[in-house]
């Protein structure tokens, strides 16, 4: 029944054939057979042979695969091994991380109620709630999980958890009247869905829907459908790896063409070069060394209070351009906080947030002292009494149980010294009506040690005005002025709080029961109390530090609009004119909400449907989005952002499994930080490219020039090439991925969805960087031909001055303009020098040891050899630090972007 909270409850019940005694065994069997059992529909997983094998379905994959299989041909058996390991360790990586959708699907069926208490033929009956069927009876209390979609048929102070459904942020009090047909799912209040808790009260229901049919197994069919995007990292390595394929396979060809047409070499020595030139062009630690850098950015994240669930995520964060935020817990503590006191005429401010009971009573700025707010006292003593809620401290901090306002009415009180628990024996309670929505009210009766008897009633504005006479005004009743306080409520609405009314009335000495009748008349009106959940201060400053970055926040929740509104004034969001309602947002084709989100940043009252789409809008319009949930509601849209991020405190398994990234403290100023992160990994892997890149372009060029001039060996062999690769990536390329930040990463905006890795900046320096090395380490290999004729030792001076070449780069490699001729640029990342000492062993090793040169081909070299090799490679630091001024100089503000 899709409109089942349009319903009366007589109507529903005729509508599903069925009766306040239940459905018969018999019925319950045909519809067990129609409706089929109520659990959620989970697809087929894939298997695990073919997720391990789609790890590799990637182009610059499959040449690493290809450059081992014919280094296997050649013989090389360690260095096809090497290769491979650096396939099959992405590939074990990637298949570790995978599998977010079957996860959140699972933790979403984890929400599910396992057992009912049903009435079936006029009989109670507890049974498994995978038996329920449309038309059962079933029967809740305070703590039971609601086991499938139903509407209400009785009520008894009933409220309801629905936070992780709707994002209501305070428990939703249910009534059994319909509702309107196109209410919002967090005003069907008629209505108790499968999933949600009952935080109070007791009532009976009958089912509507079951398993799929209800708006969690809505959720959870949007979370399977919902094909969640490839990182901009993935996307820009795969045109990388797409157009270096092309390239390499093109140049090789010519390559091998010249040498048989021109110098006439033979199709297998050929043969053997263009594999060496392949070799040389494909930078084999690239993904290591990219999965590493990510690693590394993982373990700082962690550090940082932020969980990292999918590795590519990390560097996604340094490219989001919007966050859509959750409200309740994130932006603001998830605590209900006392703010303002209406008494009479006068209105008070509390200091202080969350339930901590330290803060002053201030009117007009100045503090006031006891003697001065004896009004305030006898308002807050009142609604002390006319209370449920327990204020405890717990590990360290303070916990309300109970109702969130009522909690924070506790902590008022103890604000201005009043004592709740000897308040409490000093008036004990005798009776109570409690809480319903239908009277919206709770009203207690108390007698102190005197005899005397008082009646206390605490709720809704709107009530509690009817059936008040007089109102306190300093410490003498006046007549009840109902428009001045009808605009007192409007005025703390306006303010986004949530407002109570506090009454009270004598009541005879003798009397033991409260009536309804009690409850009608003849109450003095104690004042008025604002509630807010107050933002974190340290989310107001994170909003500030994105807006600085170019990031634009965006807050969606389930609140109603005004309160929405108000908080988001406090946060400091810029387009805070209106707030879109997931009602408006209905009504709005795709063209029409992508050409309204960008002006609005506050949508209140939204569904899960509502989240999805608004995120495919702002992915549409070209924005990497980041959004933040805690309930089972956001799990499709945390799947579909760029980078899902859940609360690790507050949220459900079903938010945690879809997302990204998990806040451990479920602060929005993390995610600031998080991406500041994201910001510096981005820049290392540019730099590991940067750094990476003009040693394979730089050997592709020694093998090109060497066929090209004819030359009857070439400078360095397949092996040579696979050692210098391998051994300057695991050790100086490494190093960069534990740079540090440059300076403004947070002052400058995102990057474009769309920019490339290697932009025109990169092309350059690669290139520029090349060549340097291309012609000192061909001209040296070409130098001791010519003086000692032995094509071993040139060999092992060339190689060595290619390395070399890397050692003095690296320095450059670490910013991009900025030069590193000062005190941080050489010492403030040790890992480069620790780096640059393993290299040398390494190095001393492939030249001296007599068991590596006979391996890789090498010889001893002379003292003085090395002097021409350090003299020779130094050149291309001076170089690289002389483009960067001229760079700095043309472009003064920002040489590049990045």
């Amino acid at each position: 029944m899709n409109h089942a909270h349009t319903y009366t409850t007589d109507d529903v019940l005729k509508a599903l054939e069925t009766s306040s005694r239940g459905l018969d065994h018999a019925e319950v069997q045909a519809r067990a057979g129609q409706y089929g059992p109520n659990r959620l529909p989970m697809a087929p997983k894939e298997s695990a042979f073919r997720r391990f094998f789609h790890q590799c379905n990637n182009v610059l994959i499959y040449m690493l695969i290809a450059a081992a299989t014919i280094t296997a041909l050649l013989g090389e058996w360690i260095d096809a091994s090497v290769i491979m390991g650096v396939v099959l360790l992405n590939a074990l990586i990637g298949f570790i991380q995978e599998g977010k959708a079957a996860d959140a699907l699972s933790a979403i069926k984890a929400m599910l109620s396992q057992q009912a208490m049903v009435v079936r033929a006029g009989q109670q009956h507890v049974i498994d709630a995978i038996d329920l069927v449309p038309g059962d009876i079933v029967l809740l209390q305070a703590g039971d999980k609601i086991p499938a979609d139903i509407r209400w048929l009785s009520v008894s102070a009933i409220q309801v958890q629905e936070a992780a459904l709707t994002g209501e942020s305070l428990p939703v009090v249910k009534h059994t009247a319909p509702v309107d047909a196109d209410a919002e799912l967090a005003d069907r209040h008629c209505m108790g869905y499968s999933g949600t808790t009952i935080s109070h009260g007791q009532g009976s229901g009958v089912v509507v829907a079951t398993g799929g049919a209800t708006e969690i197994g809505g959720i959870s069919r949007l979370v399977s459908e919902v094909a969640p995007l490839s990182t901009p990292l993935i996307r820009q390595i795969n045109r990388f790896a797409n157009t270096l394929t092309g390239v390499t396979l093109a140049v090789a060809f010519i390559t091998s063409l010249v040498g048989i047409w021109v110098w006439q070499y033979s199709l297998a020595e050929m043969f053997l070069a263009a594999v060496s030139l392949a070799v040389a062009a494909i930078p084999e630690s690239l993904p290591a060394i990219v999965t590493i850098t990510l690693a590394v950015g993982v373990q700082r994240m962690a550090k940082r209070q932020a969980i990292i669930r999918r590795l590519p995520a990390v560097e996604t964060l340094g490219a989001v351009s919007v966050i859509c935020t959750d409200k309740t817990g994130t932006l603001t503590r998830n605590e209900m906080t006392l703010k303002q006191i209406i008494q009479g005429r006068n209105h008070f401010t509390l200091s202080g947030t969350g339930y901590d009971p330290h803060g002053l009573i201030s009117q007009h700025g100045a503090a006031l002292n006891a003697q001065q707010h004896a009004a305030v006292s006898t308002l807050l003593s009142a609604s002390s009494l006319c209370n449920d809620a327990v204020l405890r401290f717990k590990d360290d901090q303070w916990d309300v149980q109970g109702d969130p306002m009522e909690g924070a009415i506790l902590v008022a009180a103890q604000k201005i010294g009043i004592d709740t628990d000897t308040l409490s024996r000093q008036c004990p309670r005798v009776d109570l009506i409690p809480f319903d929505a239908a009277h919206k009210y709770m009203a207690t009766l108390h007698h102190d040690h005197n005899g005397t008897g008082i009646i206390y009633i605490k709720g809704a504005p709107e009530a509690l005005l009817n059936v008040c006479d007089t109102a306190l005004q300093g410490e003498t009743y006046t007549p009840i002025d109902r428009a001045y306080w009808y605009q007192q409520i409007e005025y703390l609405a306006s303010q986004g709080q949530r407002v109570l009314a506090v009454a009270q009335k004598a009541s005879l000495p003798e009397q033991a029961q409260l009536r309804f009748d009690q409850t009608h008349d003849g109450f003095a009106l104690l004042g008025l109390v604002g509630f807010i959940d107050p933002p974190r201060e340290e989310a107001i400053a994170a909003i500030q530090a994105c807006q600085r970055a170019g990031i634009n926040v965006k807050m969606i929740t389930g609140d109603h609009a005004t309160t929405a509104l108000a908080i988001g004034r406090q946060l400091g969001l810029k387009r805070i004119e209106k707030a879109m309602t997931g009602q408006w947002l209905s009504t709005l084709t795709e063209t029409e909400l992508d050409d309204q989100i960008i002006d609005v940043d506050v949508f209140a009252r939204v569904n899960p449907e509502h989240k999805l789409r608004l995120v495919e809008a702002l992915q549409r319009q070209g924005f990497i989005v980041a959004m933040t949930g805690d309930g089972v509601n956001d799990a499709p849209a945390l799947k579909r952002a760029d980078v899902g991020t859940a609360m690790g405190k507050g949220g459900t398994e079903a938010a945690k499994e879809a997302a990204d990234m998990v806040l451990i403290d479920d602060n929005f100023a993390t995610i600031t930080h998080a991406i500041r992160e994201g910001r510096i990994i981005y820049d290392n892997i540019r730099k590991s490219f940067m750094f990476i890149l003009p040693t394979s372009v730089g050997e592709a060029l020694i093998i090109m020039a060497a066929i090209i001039m004819g030359l009857e060996h070439l400078p360095l062999t397949p092996v040579l090439i696979l050692w210098v690769n391998m051994v300057t990536a695991v050790t100086l390329a490494l190093a960069l991925a534990f740079e540090p930040a440059e300076q403004h990463v947070m002052q400058r905006p995102p990057r474009k969805a769309d920019a490339q890795l290697l932009d025109r900046f990169l092309i350059w320096r690669v290139v520029f960087v090349a060549i340097f090395m291309m012609l000192g380490t061909f001209g040296i290999y070409s130098w001791q031909i010519a003086k000692h004729g032995d094509v071993l030792m040139a060999r092992t001076v060339a190689v060595n001055t290619l390395v070399f070449f890397e050692i003095f780069y690296l320095f450059n490699a670490r910013r991009m303009i900025d030069s590193v001729c000062n005190v941080s640029g050489l010492i403030s990342n040790r890992m480069i020098w620790l780096a640059i000492g393993v290299l040398l062993l390494l190095q001393m090793g492939l030249t001296y040891y007599p068991g590596m040169q006979h391996l890789f081909g090498t010889r001893a070299i002379h003292l003085h050899d090395w002097f021409y090799v350090v003299i020779i490679a130094s050149t291309v630091f001076f170089a690289v630090e002389a483009e960067k001024w001229w760079l700095r100089r043309r472009h003064p503000i920002t040489a590049v972007s990045t």
